[in-house]
């Protein structure tokens, strides 16, 4: 990751381009293939398979979770190379591999005219985020969504709806955050089964067998871009949402390896972002559980918005100690249940309409992240391009 991967993002902010086609019947089955199949690929594809979607093929490098696919969808083919399952005949492919593939499995699935379900965060780079909005536009009868489920949140909606209309005001400053205690040193152990290595290394470099960089694929950067970018384009997409923000003109964020021995990317950091009119101090701790996982703090010259899995609470200004919330919302679901965006995705497979969360917006949510990683690396601020606000 150097300066030069961090290439001019301005056509990131482009209206997509999107041309309507109707391909299904009401009461078709839209058939699916599932490219890496760890546990949030086998998670995801049961939410397709609930939803009426039929799984006709699973694909991964290590046998041990292609096995598990394959008890999960008896039906299903299985493949070791995803360019094999991507000559099937099916509809639509789920693809979950590590971030450094999701750029490449993206490209192929288009280019054998599948629909595509690809997890988040969307690029590697933003250098790629280019790349993959230019091929979603080129290929611009294909539907794709990226799996960013807080678009397709209903409590969220509702949330974002009381800030269009005005009741915190103006918002000032925003506080993402993230704690859970559960870093430890990584397992380098022996994997307990076969992995096809050289493909799950593919455009990263060349190295023996380390099981550790592919039990935490996350951490390395060869793969990913750590918690900065795997839960940061989460946060950071309801912060731009909800303040009709874009992208950051500049990130600063410092962070350390605490308890996690052995990875390359940090489990506690503190970043800032730079918008017009507005901060956003978005934090992570992965030795602590206090205000256990998630939330973010919208705070506004009228009140105070805090959202979290729970639901989320409103306070007005001025706030007093003890005060209670003047609205308040508790779903009986968490607000990131993937249902719905799943459901989003295999509507507009059928209808053809764009998805709730399309290339653009997942683009937009890891720029920041990526250039809070650019920022840890050099220990300096980093800045947005030349274009990366047009």
């Amino acid at each position: 990751m150097e300066r030069r991967d961090f290439l001019a993002a301005g056509a990131l902010a482009a209206a997509p381009l999107f041309v309507p086609k109707s391909a299904f019947g009401a009461n078709d089955r839209i058939s699916y293939g599932v490219i890496a199949t760890g546990g949030r690929g086998r998670y995801v594809s049961s939410e397709f398979a609930k939803l009426g979607a039929e799984c006709v093929a699973v694909c991964d490098v290590y046998e041990p979770n292609l096995e598990k696919a394959k008890a999960q969808h008896p039906q299903a083919k299985s493949f070791v190379e995803y360019k094999d399952l991507l000559a099937e005949k099916m509809d639509a492919v789920l693809l979950a591999g590590p971030d450094h593939h999701h750029c490449p499995m993206l490209l192929a699935a288009l280019e054998a005219g599948k629909d595509v379900y690809a997890e988040k965060p969307l690029s590697k780079t933003l250098e790629e985020s280019i790349t993959m909005i230019n091929a979603v536009r080129k290929a611009s009868d294909r539907v794709v969504q990226i799996g960013m489920q807080r678009r397709s949140s209903e409590p969220v909606l509702k949330a974002k709806k009381l800030i269009d209309d005005g009741i915190l005001g103006q918002i000032t400053l925003v506080k993402p955050q993230w704690h859970w205690n559960v870093a430890k040193p990584l397992d380098n152990s022996p994997l307990p089964g076969k992995i096809d290595w050289t493909r799950f290394l593919g455009t990263a470099q060349e190295r023996e067998v380390v099981p550790m960089r592919f039990r935490y694929w996350r951490q390395f950067w060869d793969y990913a871009g750590g918690n900065m970018t795997d839960q940061g384009t989460h946060l950071m997409d309801v912060v731009q949402w909800f303040t009709g923000n874009s992208y950051p003109a500049s990130a600063f964020a410092q962070g350390y390896v605490a308890k996690n021995k052995g990875a390359e990317h940090a489990d506690v950091f503190s970043s800032v972002f730079e918008f017009p009119n507005l901060l956003v101090n978005w934090n992570l701790d992965y030795s602590n559980s206090y205000e256990n996982g998630w939330s973010i703090t919208f705070m506004g010259d009228k009140g105070t918005l805090i959202l979290e899995e729970s639901g989320w609470k409103i306070y007005s200004e001025p706030w007093k100690p003890g005060a209670a919330p003047a609205y308040e919302e508790k779903p009986t679901i968490g607000v990131t249940n993937v249902v719905a965006h799943v459901q989003n995705f295999l509507d507009c497979v059928k209808s053809r309409k764009q998805p709730n969360c399309s290339v653009e917006m997942a683009a937009r949510a890891v720029a920041g992240p990526h250039l809070a990683n650019l920022s840890i690396l050099t220990r300096k601020l980093a800045t947005a391009p030349a274009g990366y606000m047009s």
